[in-house]
């Protein structure tokens, strides 16, 4: 039999389409990874990815911590663990997150493969095809895929500077059950929201927990950066307020090291066996040797005064960018000033489409995420991402330097041709370009 009819058409790119399940329809690559071969080049200023900068880690105490751990408990870590994750880590991280004002159980802890992994579990035990999630707009990208691969429908609600906006919430609601349609759970990043680089503010979380409570709808907290606060204590967890309504998820990634993989979600009890069970049919357990490694992190070094150097490493970071926008970018620019996490979001002059424009920026060595990768509906080609959390300062300049030196170019280019209109009406977001005196507008 001829090759090419055996195995299908020799002109297909993926000769197994027609074998793919359904969902997998929803699995496309992000535009953060569509990235990474050219940021990661180093010529090339990323402001693109979030990735940590551990250079501050003391690494002598964790090479002494992991050579302990292989000489004095290596049989045990390099073995296979429970499905929920090492008891004495589970303790620590009640710890880690009663700096929130969690108070927690143990055994309401399930231990996961960062908290990407916990976003899947809790969307794999909770959603069927066609079921909705509320994702605040903009969202994060990762969860957006997430939710993408279940078939899950998303539905934005809009954000200001003070986070979700609650009559935006009530909206959703509404609009998505007069559809007919089923609503598992509200997904936020209450503090220092990946991408938008807003805060919740303590005013609206009763109200937001509330208006979730009177519509029966789950709460999924996603807080990887909490305790990256620059200028005051942790906000209040929504987790510390609603035990049953909230499942709460965290992790070590920007508060200690991302390539150990841990992270945790905190469940109600019967949601926390489903977890389990989900955790043990796609991972077994989660690594023991990471876990047992970031607990002899917890034990054996002051972590909490190593957040307090990363956030002000961040915030010297941030005030490097925001500072160098302010000096650089054209007058019709917008952005948030953060006061915590990795990220500002940039709004930019009516009729530039920061897709459109990233080949260009590439070409000039700066590298950015357009916006459109944080929404499900097409929105956000008006607006950009950028990241402060891994160049050092000099970088941040410089690559702020040259994004202001494509902008401008581009907006001579619509000048010069004529206006170019947005055709998704791009959302902005908070957009604060006064440093001093930030506005909070919508733009």
């Amino acid at each position: 039999m001829n090759r090419d009819v055996q195995h299908g058409s020799s002109t297909r790119l993926d000769q197994y389409v027609d074998r793919y399940a359904a969902r997998t329809r929803g699995m496309t690559a992000s535009e953060i990874r569509a990235l990474f071969s050219v940021a990661s080049r180093p010529e090339v200023v990323s402001l693109a990815g979030g990735m940590p900068n551990i250079s501050g880690l003391p690494l002598d105490v964790v090479g002494d911590a992991l050579g302990d751990l292989v000489q004095e408990q290596g049989t045990v870590a390099m073995q296979y663990g429970s499905g929920q994750g090492v008891p004495e880590l589970r303790e620590q991280i009640c710890s880690v997150m009663a700096l929130e004002g969690i108070e927690a159980h143990p055994d309401d802890v399930v231990v996961t493969v960062g908290s990407q992994q916990a976003v899947d579990l809790v969307t794999r035990i909770f959603c069927d095809p066609g079921d909705v999630v509320i994702c605040e707009a903009p969202s994060y990208v990762g969860a957006l895929g997430v939710f993408r691969a279940y078939e899950c429908d998303i539905v934005h609600a809009e954000m200001d500077a003070d986070g979700l906006v609650p009559e935006a919430l009530r909206q959703a609601i509404m609009a998505t059950k007069a559809a007919g349609k089923t609503i598992k759970f509200l997904y936020t990043i209450p503090n220092y929201h990946n991408p938008a680089g807003v805060s919740m503010s303590p005013e609206r979380r009763p109200e937001i927990l509330e208006i979730c409570r009177e519509a029966d709808i789950l709460v999924l907290e996603d807080n990887p950066y909490g305790l990256l606060g620059f200028d005051r204590e942790p906000y209040r967890a929504l987790r510390a307020d609603e035990s049953e309504g909230v499942i709460y998820l965290g992790s070590f990634s920007k508060t200690f090291a991302p390539g150990f993989r841990v992270g945790w979600a905190l469940a109600p009890h019967a949601v926390r066996e489903k977890l389990v069970l989900a955790q043990e049919s796609a991972t077994l357990c989660p690594p023991q040797f990471s876990q047992m490694a970031v607990s002899a992190y917890l034990s054996r070094h002051d972590w909490q005064g190593q957040i307090k150097q990363f956030r002000e490493m961040y915030r010297e970071r941030r005030d490097a960018m925001v500072e160098a926008l302010s000096d650089l970018m054209p007058a019709a620019c917008q952005w948030n000033v953060p006061d915590g996490g990795f990220y500002v979001w940039l709004t930019l002059p009516p009729g530039i489409d920061a897709k459109l424009m990233l080949p260009r920026a590439v070409t000039a060595r700066v590298a950015y995420v357009p916006g459109t990768a944080f929404f499900a509906d097409g929105f956000g080609s008006s607006s950009m991402r950028l990241s402060y959390c891994y160049p050092d300062p000099d970088r941040i300049r410089e690559g702020v330097r040259r994004l202001a030196g494509v902008l401008e170019a581009e907006m001579e280019l619509r000048e010069t041709f004529g206006a170019v209109t947005d055709p998704t009406g791009g959302r902005g977001l908070p957009a604060r370009s006064d440093y001093e005196s930030p506005s909070t507008d919508l733009t």
